[in-house]
C-alpha cells in the first residue's frame, strides 16, 4: 500500500480532483460576521461568497488546522499502518505547521512505528497546490515518500510566487504585513507586487502605477531563469486577467504548460479582489 498525501485548504487545490488523487484536505477556518466556516468539504465557504461578503463590508478572519484535526487524520492512517506525507502551508504565515507537529507527537506516542513526515513547504496557495500535484504524480509513478519527501524538499527553495494586489489592506489587517509596508499600497492606482522570501514571508517586491505594468513587471520576474515547464496561475474573481497571463506564459519558449486555479477564501480573505499570483520553479534558490 503507497503512503497517503495530505495537505491543507491554503494549496487551492479543486477536492474532487484530490480525492481521484488519493489527497486529503484538512481545512482552515474563517470567521465572518460571528459565523465560523469550513473551507473545506461539502458546506465549506466558497471565495465568491467570502469576496462579496468583504465587498459589503466583511472582514473575515482565519484560524489554523487546530491539533485535533490532525491528530485524528494522522491517528486513522497510524492505526492502518499507512505511511503519511503532509505538505504543509507556510510556517510564517499560519501556525498550522506547529499544530501538525504537536499532533504528530501525540499519535506517534500510542504508534512508535507510524511514518509521519511533515514538510514546511514556506509556500502558499498555488506554490503548495504545485508541490502538492508534483508529489502525487511522482507517487503514481512509483517513487517512494523517501524519494518524493527529497524532491519536494529539492524544489522546494527555488518555489517562486509571485502576487500582484490591488491595496495592501486586507494583508495589513490580517495581521500579514506592517502598516508601514501596507502603506506602498495606499496611494492611487498603484499596484503592489509581493512575493514569498527563502523564509515563505510576504515581503513586498515594487510598486507599480497601473494593473497592466503591475501584471508586465510580475511576468518578468515570474520568468526570470525558469526551469520548470508547468506554471501556475491563480487569481480571485478576475478569471479573464487569468486567461490572459496564461496565453503571455505560454509566449515565452520555456514554458509549455500552465495550469488555473482560483484563490482559495483563505488566501482570499488575505489578499482581497482582483488579485493575481504566478507560480514558477527556477535555477536557483528564491
Amino acid at each position: 500500500m503507497t503512503f497517503k498525501i495530505i495537505t491543507d485548504s491554503t494549496a487551492d487545490l479543486d477536492e474532487n480532483w484530490a480525492q481521484t488523487q488519493d489527497i486529503d484536505i484538512l481545512g482552515l477556518t474563517i470567521t465572518l460576521n460571528d459565523k465560523t466556516y469550513p473551507t473545506a468539504g461539502p458546506d465549506r465557504i466558497s471565495s465568491e461568497e467570502l469576496l462579496q461578503a468583504m465587498k459589503d463590508g466583511g472582514k473575515p478572519t482565519t484560524s489554523q488546522v487546530n491539533v485535533g484535526q490532525f491528530e485524528a487524520s494522522f491517528r486513522k492512517y497510524a492505526q492502518a499502518e499507512r505511511p503519511v506525507l503532509y505538505l504543509a502551508f507556510s510556517s510564517v504565515l499560519s501556525g498550522t505547521y506547529q499544530s501538525s507537529q504537536i499532533a504528530r507527537d501525540l499519535v506517534l506516542e500510542d504508534y512508535p512505528e507510524a511514518i509521519i513526515e511533515i514538510i514546511d513547504t514556506r509556500a502558499a496557495a498555488g506554490g503548495e497546490g504545485y508541490l502538492s500535484i508534483l508529489a502525487a504524480q511522482l507517487r503514481d509513478q512509483g517513487a517512494s515518500l523517501d524519494e518524493v519527501k527529497a524532491k519536494v524538499l529539492d524544489i522546494l527553495p527555488r518555489l517562486r510566487t509571485h502576487f500582484l494586489v490591488d491595496d495592501l489592506y486586507h494583508l495589513m489587517r490580517g495581521g500579514r504585513l506592517s502598516k508601514s509596508s501596507a502603506l506602498i499600497g495606499s496611494l492611487v492606482n498603484i499596484k503592489p507586487l509581493l512575493w514569498l522570501d527563502t523564509e515563505g514571508k510576504l515581503v513586498p517586491l515594487a510598486k507599480l502605477r497601473g494593473r497592466k505594468k503591475g501584471i508586465k513587471e510580475m511576468l518578468t520576474r515570474a520568468m526570470t531563469n525558469v526551469e520548470a515547464s508547468t506554471a501556475i496561475v491563480a487569481y480571485s474573481n478576475d478569471e479573464a486577467s487569468a486567461q490572459d497571463l496564461k496565453e503571455k506564459l505560454l509566449d515565452s519558449p520555456v514554458i509549455s504548460e500552465v495550469l488555473i486555479m482560483p484563490l482559495g477564501p483563505i488566501i482570499s480573505a488575505h489578499v482581497g479582489p482582483n488579485t493575481l499570483a504566478v507560480f514558477t520553479i527556477g535555477h536557483d534558490p528564491r
